[in-house]
């Protein structure tokens, strides 16, 4: 299984930049409805056909040729199982992708957050052609994240790759998710 949230979000967010998506949306609400978590990635790739869309939650079904197992999608799956949630996927070729899970908050299986900052920082920098929302709800408080903004600010995506922009990136999200949790 993935470790954390962060995982989870690395693992989809691959999926959605492999089937060339040019926008990606990420979204996670902490107690909105009360005592779920819900995660959401949203992307304008490729999408899938009816057929890959049934079969893609089995881990022996990957579009990867380097190993013959998929293992991100099942583990989400298993996961919001585990937690008292759901799971679901939706798919249209041509318009891109959704993929939800909610989850019990309390839950003894819930896994931490991990390193979400970094994860959004590094998603980011590694691919600035791609327009990345990140939206993080907790109770009645919002924050998002728009690369659109960041690189209006930048006015050059090679900025990204500049070691103190990467960093003042991952600060600014991790001061926006705390001030969000203290809020709440």
């Amino acid at each position: 299984m993935l470790e954390d949230f962060s995982q989870h979000i690395l693992d989809v967010a691959e999926n959605s930049i492999k089937a060339g998506a040019s926008e990606i949306r990420i979204s996670i609400s902490e107690d909105r409805p009360p005592g779920l978590m819900v995660f959401q990635i949203d992307d304008n790739g490729k999408g899938m056909d009816q057929d890959m869309l049934l079969r893609v939650t089995d881990p022996f079904c990957t579009s990867r040729t380097t190993r013959r197992v998929g293992l991100g999608l099942p583990f989400l799956k298993q996961l919001a199982e585990l937690c008292e949630g759901d799971f679901s996927i939706s798919s249209e070729p041509g318009i891109g992708t959704r993929v939800k899970a909610t989850f019990r908050m309390n839950s003894i299986d819930l896994p931490p957050a991990g390193d979400i900052p970094a994860t959004i920082m590094s998603l980011l920098v590694s691919h600035p052609e791609i327009r990345w929302v990140y939206l993080h709800s907790h109770g009645e408080s919002d924050f998002e994240m728009d690369s659109l903004t960041i690189l209006e600010i930048l006015e050059d995506p090679l900025k990204l790759k500049e070691p103190q922009v990467a960093l003042w990136i991952k600060d600014y999200i991790r001061e926006n998710l705390d001030e969000l949790t203290n809020r709440s």
